[in-house]
């Protein structure tokens, strides 16, 4: 009786070991060979000639993806599916809502990059879940990144929230399949994040402008040392390089800066009368010409007068260069010309312009950054000039013209 009785418990407990075990194979999810994690994924949210800010809500931009598939094996694969959901999940693991305001049925392919990747073609039917499809046994290696751009699809937006939710983050469940129509053969999968938000408006105005200044020099700003600074030209005493005499010509120079973003340009006039003592005065060069010894003579002009023929070295081109874009004041005619020099003595004489940057051509109006002109100064007197302390004050104007 006793053997019976451990025969049947044996029996009993073998069959509902068999049971425990039929039941637990029932309940094991199947898991494809070889799924694992998309890795180094990204959805790039990008601006195009529609829309310049790609993460603009309610936006029609683009969207990259770039992603590496393990693919163990370097099987098949004929579809990827982009799930678009207000939730990060695993891929299938949860319900996928699509955001508000999101549309994909638009979207078109336009870029595909990685080995393996040819040969797709955008299945957009349904919003929030496009996917690539292709007929091909085509096989993707493992290990492969893919880059795929999705043009044309229109941000999500919460309209529906009070106030308006306009920043809004949501992800992209990326799958691939060795079916056609994502509905069985998944192989890999991962998700991406990303974030909709407005731009930052900046907004600013740059109203007429005119920088000019002038003293015994103009020298160049510390920290950019291509702009002049005008701050530091506060000296506008300036003395010649040595007492008059019939037989050598006294020097002096100093210097104007000018800027301006005037649409037609910029003109600086001198004005004052010439060197004067009293009732003593030196003759002002109605015309360019050469300074001579021995002769009443008082000129200027805006030019490095070193040439080998020239018995005065003084003077500077201007800084920086002409060049007809940026820069573009120059000396005008009558004080242009190395060697020799001019001062009419009338009012208002025309001596610099930004008129373009050859000599003589009143063309390239316009805006101009800041340059150096050097003004070079001479006089010559002839013996009998009357003793004195000679002076005059010349007033440089600079007159944009907008």
């Amino acid at each position: 009786m006793n053997k019976q009785l451990k025969k049947i418990s044996i029996k009993r407990l073998l069959s509902t070991a068999l049971m425990v075990s039929v039941m637990l194979v029932q309940f094991i999810p199947a898991s494809p060979a070889g799924a694992a994690q998309i890795t180094t994924r990204s959805l790039t949210l990008k601006g195009n000639g529609t829309n310049t800010n790609g993460s603009a809500p309610g936006a029609v931009v683009d969207h990259l993806f770039n992603f590496t598939v393990p693919n163990a094996g370097g099987g098949v694969v004929k579809s990827i599916k982009f799930e678009y959901c207000t939730a990060a999940a695993d891929v299938g693991a949860a319900t996928c809502t699509t955001p508000n305001g999101l549309l994909t049925t638009s979207a078109t392919l336009s870029n595909a990059t990685g080995d393996g990747s040819g040969g797709f073609t955008l299945n957009n039917t349904a919003n929030g879940a496009p996917y690539l499809t292709r007929s091909a046994e085509t096989a993707i290696p493992a290990g492969t990144t893919l880059s795929f751009q999705l043009d044309n699809v229109k941000n999500p937006t919460d309209t529906t929230a009070t106030p308006t939710v306009l920043t809004q983050t949501f992800f992209v469940r990326i799958t691939t399949y060795t079916s056609e129509d994502t509905l069985s053969g998944k192989v890999d999968g991962g998700t991406v994040a990303a974030s909709t938000n407005n731009g930052i408006d900046l907004k600013g105005t740059m109203p007429e402008s005119l920088v000019f200044c002038t003293g015994k020099t103009v020298p160049l700003t510390a920290t950019v040392p291509q702009v002049p600074d005008c701050t530091a030209a506060n000296v506008s005493e300036v003395k010649f390089n040595q007492l008059f005499s019939p037989t050598e010509t006294a020097t002096a120079t100093s210097q104007m800066s000018a800027s301006t973003n005037a649409g037609s340009g910029y003109s600086i006039t001198v004005n004052g009368p010439t060197l004067t003592s009293g009732s003593n005065t030196i003759t002002a060069m109605a015309n360019t010409d050469q300074t001579m010894h021995g002769v009443s003579q008082f000129g200027l002009n805006l030019r490095a007068n070193t040439t080998a023929s020239s018995t005065v070295a003084i003077g500077s081109e201007v800084s920086l260069a002409s060049n007809g874009t940026n820069y573009k004041g120059q000396a005008l005619t009558g004080y242009n010309t190395v060697d020799r020099f001019k001062y009419n003595n009338t009012t208002g004489q025309n001596i610099v312009a930004n008129s373009g940057y050859k000599d003589g051509v009143s063309e390239e109006l316009g805006g101009t950054d800041a340059q150096i002109f050097t003004v070079s100064y001479v006089v010559n007197v002839p013996g009998s000039q009357p003793a004195g302390d000679y002076s005059t004050t010349l007033t440089y104007i600079c007159t944009p013209t907008f």
